[in-house]
């Protein structure tokens, strides 16, 4: 059987180890070439309390990659106010850019956190903003100052406050959970005694669509992360699979076996309107739309081996896309619809693979040799996927040019089927 049938074949296979509801952890190895370095004074906190916000946008600003935190606790003047900054000591430790802030109680139990970034060259601010927050929101505003920072000195908007949804399997029940970027706050999204596959999120980051086997065959599901509501998108005849929505939410590319093979279609996100797009004798599966919705990608075997194929999004002639190695699969689109991640086996190993659409230049990302469902960062700068380690599968991501990596796992756990979610505004 081919591997990229594995969405519906592996997790039947399998056998997980059971694990206890935990959240990620993350290691770090490597970073950009050259990294902005950055000082984050600890926030100034009500009381005795212990200061988490610094440590969460530190931890976000560090996972980047693009930046090196310096150890603040050695400068004797530790400001929380713009008037308490002493440019000099901090040019001293080579800042090139200072973080400061403080979180003061409200009326009701509320809070008020405010923070600076300042440039340490020009002495001058370069972002201000205050929160109003309830005591459950201090991690999620913790990550939306790192993005403020983020954009500001890189030029580009951060994903610190986007999410990610994976499956694991815990105490034998398949797990679909939605966390942080950073693996905290995990919620769990559907439990369930029958496999899970083939998380997908919709563009507003509003819904999940996914594969249960709950109805003893792979049966297609949308839910709302808002009200927990779910709906039968595609329960027809054979296998329904691999669903991957359209950049305007509007309709879904599935996958359908009405016959001997599998065959790639389009449905409303009603589940009304089913259109066949493509008619081969061979397999067709992993569709995902472009950015731009004119063209759809997909893994098809119709050469002999499987490999990369494009159509256009109504259907049509197929041209093939991957001409590199024998075997690539997983095909997923950077959100700017100029690079191509998917997964390719090389001397017996499954890696994450970055191509150029306009050159075709090709780029092997990851060390592994067990990967699979490979997914972009919102502004394309990471790649979410999963990887096995010790016969486990965890949870990874690298740079697109390939200097950063992370890896995020639970202990004792096996996570898969991994993807990221958009912005949501």
């Amino acid at each position: 059987m081919p591997r990229y049938l594995f969405r519906l074949w592996f997790l039947l296979l399998s056998v997980f180890c059971g694990i206890a509801h935990a959240e990620l952890t993350i290691d770090i190895v490597g970073g950009a070439a050259q990294q902005i370095p950055i000082a984050i004074v600890p926030f100034a906190q009500p009381g005795a309390q212990v200061d988490a916000l610094s440590t969460v946008i530190g931890a976000d600003l560090r996972r980047s990659g693009l930046f090196r935190l310096l150890e603040t606790r050695g400068v004797a003047n530790q400001p929380h106010d713009l008037e308490e900054v002493k440019y000099p000591e901090w040019a001293a430790l080579q800042a090139q850019a200072l973080v400061i802030g403080k979180v003061e109680p409200q009326a009701g139990g509320r809070f008020k956190v405010s923070f600076r970034l300042l440039d340490i060259p020009k002495q001058g601010s370069l972002a201000g903003l205050e929160y109003d927050i309830a005591p459950a929101q201090m991690r999620s505003t913790a990550h939306k100052i790192a993005d403020v920072i983020y954009e500001k000195l890189i030029g580009e908007r951060g994903v610190f406050s986007t999410r990610i949804t994976y499956i694991t399997k815990m105490a034998g029940r398949f797990v679909l959970q939605v966390a942080d970027a950073d693996g905290a706050n995990a919620q769990t999204v559907l439990s369930s005694k029958e496999p899970i596959i083939s998380p997908a999120w919709s563009p507003d980051g509003t819904r999940l669509a996914y594969v249960s086997f709950e109805k003893k065959k792979p049966v297609i599901y949308v839910q709302s992360l808002v009200s927990g509501q779910r709906y039968v998108l595609a329960n027809f005849k054979g296998n329904n699979s691999a669903p991957a929505w359209s950049p305007d939410g509007k309709r879904l590319a599935i996958v359908l076996t009405h016959g001997a093979n599998s065959q790639i279609y389009s449905i409303n996100s009603d589940g009304t309107g089913l259109q066949q797009l493509s008619s081969s004798q061979a397999i067709d599966t992993e569709p995902v739309w472009t950015p731009d919705g004119k063209w759809i990608y997909f893994t098809s075997d119709r050469g002999g081996s499987p490999q990369i194929y494009r159509m256009p999004a109504s259907g049509g002639d197929a041209q093939r896309v991957t001409f590199e190695g024998g075997y690539n699969v997983s095909p997923h689109l950077s959100p700017d619809g100029k690079l191509l991640t998917y997964v390719r086996r090389e001397e017996g190993r499954f890696r994450v693979t970055l191509q150029e659409l306009a050159s075709g230049q090709v780029q092997i990302l990851s060390e592994s040799a067990q990967d699979e469902s490979p997914s972009f960062a919102p502004n394309g700068r990471m790649i979410l996927y999963a990887t096995s380690v010790n016969g486990r599968g965890v949870l990874a991501a690298v740079s697109t040019d390939g200097r950063t990596r992370q890896r995020l796992s639970e202990a004792g756990g096996d996570v898969r089927e991994p993807a990221w979610g958009p912005w949501v505004n």
